[in-house]
C-alpha cells in the first residue's frame, strides 16, 4: 500500500496542485451533500421517511475531514509564501 507524505514534505507545486484538488473535490461534495439533503427532504415530504433520507447525514463526517485537509494545506501554503 502507498504510503503518504506529510504535508510539510511537499515539493510547492505538489502543494499547490494538492490544495487545488482538494478544494474543487470539497465544493463538488458540498453542492452533492445539498442536493441529496433537499431530495430527500422532498421525497421523505412526498412519500415518508426511507432508509435512503439519513445518506447526506451519513456522508458529513467525509466532508468535514475534506475541509480539515484543504485547510491544513491552504495554511501550509500560507505558512510558504506561495
Amino acid at each position: 500500500m502507498k504510503e503518504t507524505k506529510p504535508i510539510t514534505e511537499y515539493t510547492n507545486e505538489e502543494l499547490i496542485s494538492n490544495e487545488k484538488k482538494a478544494k474543487i473535490l470539497t465544493i463538488m461534495l458540498m453542492v452533492a451533500i445539498l442536493l441529496l439533503f433537499f431530495s430527500s427532504f422532498f421525497l421523505t415530504i412526498k412519500k415518508g421517511f426511507s432508509a435512503l433520507s439519513v445518506i447526506p447525514i451519513a456522508l458529513l463526517p467525509i466532508l468535514i475531514m475534506n475541509i480539515n485537509n484543504w485547510n491544513k494545506l491552504k495554511k501550509e501554503k500560507a505558512d510558504r509564501n506561495l
